[in-house]
């Protein structure tokens, strides 16, 4: 299933879908009690704060969910970078539309939007390296596909959608083997030629072991710098190597400098900083 590299519209469906059902289960009862089924409104988009714009088209699927008469034009591109004051799109159409859709749009792009500019400042930060920035499986549960496109639009990577994507085997797996070697062998006698195989290594003698049992790519987890330069130089290709633990709070150009190939970030969606939009009437 190549969910993290396949993203169309359709995806974010269930998300709208479930989001209006928490939002509206009866309707929206202010609109309409205070406003007539054919009055139109227009409006515009506006960002609050500098960032990268994430979620657009998303603006749009949940009004033609919703259904009522609208028309939407988009100001910008996913992915642009954007100042405080800058219109997103606007909108023109039934205003009972417009504002039982208002709160689902903002939440979900504000989410996006804020997910993409923290991805676009980490990529910025290891510019002219070889280490790509990628994210994690801590996102909001049942926001993962939203969380992981704005990663891919702020200029990151996906790592596995879950659980059912990829081998990781971790240190509780590790423990429960006996060893790295143990797991690692295990693994490879039953996936797939197909499958690559990810371990989680805390010191490098782990490292040795993943080396000799084959693993495809090893997480280096909660290394300091200087192990880790070491642990390039040990692995010399032989497999990916990944940096992860608290990397939000590093310095990920020191990091990308000892030669890692991927550096994982849980914080880019566990711990996002929304981006402020908000939808103003004409």
């Amino acid at each position: 299933m190549a969910f993290a590299f396949a993203f169309t519209l359709n995806m974010f469906d269930d998300i709208i879908y479930g989001s209006l059902k928490e939002d509206a289960p009866n309707g929206d009862i202010t609109s309409q009690i205070t406003l007539e089924p054919g009055e139109k409104i227009s409006g515009s988009f506006i960002s609050k704060a500098d960032g990268i714009i994430c979620g657009i088209p998303i603006i749009k699927r949940t009004f033609e969910i919703i259904g009522g008469e609208f028309e939407i034009e988009e100001k910008l591109r996913e992915g642009d970078f954007i100042k405080k004051g800058t219109v997103i799109a606007r909108v023109f159409g039934s205003a009972r539309t417009i504002l039982l859709g208002e709160r689902t749009a903002l939440n979900l792009i504000q989410r996006a939007s804020g997910i993409a500019t923290a991805t676009r400042k980490a990529c910025e930060e290891v510019a002219g390296f070889n280490a790509k920035i990628a994210d994690t499986r801590k996102t909001m549960p049942l926001l993962r596909a939203l969380d992981k496109y704005a990663v891919r639009i702020g200029g990151g990577v996906n790592h596995r959608f879950g659980l059912s994507d990829g081998i990781l085997i971790k240190d509780n797996h590790i423990k429960a083997a006996g060893s790295v070697k143990n797991a690692v062998e295990k693994a490879k006698l039953t996936c797939p030629h197909t499958l690559k195989i990810e371990v989680e290594v805390e010191n490098l003698k782990q490292l040795e072991e993943a080396l000799s049992a084959g693993a495809d790519i090893i997480m280096l987890d909660n290394m300091s710098n200087a192990l880790m330069r070491r642990a390039v130089k040990i692995t010399n290709k032989r497999a990916l190597l990944e940096a992860s633990g608290n990397m939000g709070d590093k310095n990920l150009r020191e990091v990308a400098k000892t030669g890692v190939d991927i550096i994982s970030i849980g914080g880019l969606t566990h711990s996002v900083k929304a981006l402020d939009i908000s939808l103003k009437f004409d």
